[in-house]
């Protein structure tokens, strides 16, 4: 989807100067974008940044639209864009690649396949890590020369030193206070320009709608813009988890009351999700007194 951002010329000017123009390689990887930010000044400070090649940490609510905006990224800068997804099981294989046994000229050699690190920092690519705050703690720190001026790191299971190609940058994303997550070291914090992404709200949502959904109904489309609304106030509040006010979620649910009554969409979009019988049953008040 192509979204006219009107942004200021000399960011224009960047974008067009950043731009990857050399060859055809991972073209599969580059993303197609549609991210519609709640204020055009965090895309602006995110190419800001990464024209400068520093590292920027998209931090936020769930289904805030993080991973959709470092697609746009993608996109913008005609960057391909490899992924990590950050677990508890994340190792170095994970992010660096593995050896196997391969047969070369009938014979049998060990062959190393790349990861997403080696191969974003060989191609001049962006590497996307999400939710980084789930890996453990002991992981990342073996990237920590990439994210700095260094800009290189030793792959362990080949003994080679790595520096990567121009035009490579990495885009991390966070998701605090979750089960399962641990607070960023400083060291690793330090390494990246801190972006906040919000939820959207108001026109701009009523637009995102609009433009990425089967939801034709305009007093519908108002009713979820309103819900919404509802919900992430009181997410502010205390009174629901992130969860329940998931634009992803809001989407779905969009999507489903094109052909299912709204309320049942919104059930089984977003308060089946929800693990508190408490919150389910708020959520479910909230839908009745709009649908």
């Amino acid at each position: 989807m192509h979204i006219n951002y009107n942004l200021p010329e000399n960011i224009t000017t960047i974008l067009n100067t950043n731009q990857r123009t050399d060859d055809n390689t991972f073209q599969e990887l580059i993303r197609q974008g549609g991210y519609v930010p709640p204020h055009t000044d965090l895309l602006i400070d995110a190419i800001s940044a990464l024209s400068m090649g520093k590292n920027i940490l998209l931090k936020g609510p769930t289904g805030a639209g993080k991973t959709k905006f470092a697609e746009t990224l993608s996109s913008l800068f005609h960057q391909p864009m490899f992924n990590v997804n950050c677990s508890v099981d994340l190792d170095a294989e994970s992010l660096m690649g593995f050896k196997t046994l391969a047969y070369e000229d009938g014979k049998q050699v060990i062959d190393f396949v790349p990861g997403p690190v080696t191969s974003a920092m060989n191609s001049g690519a962006f590497l996307y890590i999400d939710e980084v705050n789930m890996a453990k703690p002991e992981t990342l720190p073996l990237i920590n020369g990439v994210l700095d001026y260094r800009r290189t790191v030793t792959n362990p299971f080949t003994n080679e030193i790595i520096t990567a190609e121009e035009g490579f940058n990495v885009i991390a994303a966070i998701n605090e206070g979750y089960v399962g997550t641990v607070p960023l070291n400083e060291a690793l914090k330090n390494r990246f320009i801190v972006i906040d992404v919000p939820y959207l709200e108001g026109e701009q949502l009523r637009e995102l709608i609009q433009s990425n959904t089967r939801l034709t109904n305009n007093t519908t489309i108002d009713l979820f813009v309103t819900l919404s609304s509802d919900l992430i106030r009181s997410v502010a509040q205390g009174k629901l988890s992130e969860e329940a006010a998931s634009i992803r979620a809001l989407l779905d649910a969009c999507d489903l009351s094109s052909i299912i009554p709204p309320k049942r969409a919104i059930l089984r979009s977003i308060v089946d999700k929800l693990e508190e019988e408490r919150e389910r049953e708020f959520v479910k008040n909230l839908a009745d007194t709009l649908f």
